[in-house]
């Protein structure tokens, strides 16, 4: 009989951050329903508060009155359970996190990270760097021959933790990292990061990180090569061309970057989500659950064209349905990119090139075509890879990728590309199949 999986284990901290979002959802779905009341009050003439979305007199104070019982409330339990979290909390509780609790935070700052941080929610995900399944100790970093001076960074993507790069296909086990650690003498560094924050944000702190881990780390790093799953590369992409304008020193260690499943310019699936919103405010009536499509993170809105700077959001309403903006970020130049697309469709198509895709992202926008020639991305095709029958979390657990990156991170490999600069005139829209 097969052992029961062991709890979860529920912290005073998780108390407090689910009572956070509680009363926020709350505030939330109260003032939904107050939009939706003022609207019909609208149509008869009634009219509404001081701002938008209100009611005034005895039915505003009532809504006025919820909302500001909510807030004392919720301040009360935080203030309880601030208290008691001593008390529960033991010095040794991060050694109890689980890969589920951990799976479950990863999605919920996914999807709304940045509230998290902009509440100081204790559910939200502080970005670090990990080996051997624990956060690096800067005051105390592995030593060689535990380590050496090849590292292999593994940056997961959207709503995903560290976790999920060991997968399991037909009861083999799968982990990129660790195969290419024992193929080709990689020390595996995992990246763990709060995808809700937009791409610019998490790409500056990382940028800052592998400055700190080129000055640190135990042996001089030769050779610094990233593995970068969907949202990922956006990330190490952004990280690089910061690090590039202040001149740090981390990017003449970086020698190859293999993109699994990225949206170089975007996913539709975020461009249907802000199609909803402006559906959904085009009546007064549907207008107030439009409040529902705002909840989606700045890193969710930042997949609809693939937001790499500071100034491609900055200044602009994110959920406003406007064009693509984006300044234009070529491929890291002098490094060594391939890119690995996959397609649920047995070949190539219209359809599944510029929408299903692996699901998620179109072979399009992951193999970096774009129909402006500028924008463009190009990987010469000996660095390209197609999936086929693959969707975007198939891109984790197939072993004939592992040796697919393996051939083009080995010494015989004979691809001596870096990164191709776009080029005016139509791409060849063929690839190897997979």
């Amino acid at each position: 009989m097969s052992s029961k999986p062991p709890p979860d284990h529920l912290r005073a901290s998780d108390i407090r951050g689910i009572a956070q979002l509680a009363t926020q959802a709350t505030k939330g779905v109260n003032g939904i329903v107050e939009g939706v009341h003022q609207s019909v009050r609208t149509t008869m003439g009634i009219p509404g508060g001081n701002e938008p979305g209100r009611t005034r007199g005895i039915t505003g104070l009532v809504y006025k009155t919820v909302r500001g019982v909510t807030h004392l409330v919720g301040k009360g339990v935080d203030t309880v359970l601030a208290e008691l979290e001593p008390l529960f909390d033991s010095d040794d509780d991060t050694d109890q996190a689980t890969p589920r609790r951990d799976a479950v935070l990863a999605a919920l700052n996914g999807v709304m990270g940045d509230r998290l941080v902009a509440s100081n929610n204790r559910f939200a995900i502080p970005m670090s760097l990990r080996h051997d399944g624990v956060e690096l100790d800067w005051q105390d970093l592995p030593q060689a021959p535990e380590v050496t001076g090849k590292v292999l960074l593994l940056i997961h993507g959207l709503c995903m933790t560290d976790h999920q790069w060991r997968t399991q296909r037909d009861d083999q086990v799968v982990d990129h990292g660790e195969s290419l650690a024992s193929a080709l003498g990689y020390t595996p560094v995992y990246l763990r990061y709060n995808s809700g924050l937009h791409t610019s944000q998490n790409g500056r702190e990382l940028s800052g990180l592998l400055e700190r881990l080129v000055g640190q780390w135990p042996t001089p790093i030769e050779e610094l090569t990233v593995v970068a799953h969907s949202m990922g590369g956006l990330l190490i992409r952004s990280a690089y061309h910061l690090a590039r304008e202040k001149a740090l020193r981390w990017p003449d260690q970086l020698k190859s970057i293999v993109f699994l499943g990225t949206p170089h310019h975007g996913a539709p699936l975020e461009r249907v989500g802000n199609w909803v919103d402006q559906i959904l405010i085009s009546t007064p009536y549907t207008r107030p659950f439009a409040k529902l499509g705002h909840l989606r993170s700045a890193g969710i809105t930042d997949l609809r064209f693939g937001h790499l700077l500071d100034e491609d959001w900055q200044g602009r309403d994110r959920f406003s349905r406007t064009p693509d903006h984006r300044r234009v970020v070529p491929l890291p130049e002098r490094v060594a990119c391939y890119s690995v697309a996959a397609a649920t469709a047995a070949d190539r198509g219209v359809l599944a090139d510029r929408l299903v895709g692996d699901g998620l992202v179109p072979l399009r926008s992951a193999l970096g075509l774009h129909d402006e020639p500028r924008r463009r991305l190009v990987f010469p095709q000996e660095s390209q890879r197609i999936e086929y029958r693959t969707n975007h979390m198939g891109l984790l657990s197939s072993p004939e990728i592992t040796r697919q990156i393996s051939l083009w991170l080995g010494p015989d490999s004979t691809t001596e590309s870096p990164c191709a600069l776009p080029t005016v005139g139509k791409p060849s829209d063929g690839g190897p199949r997979g």
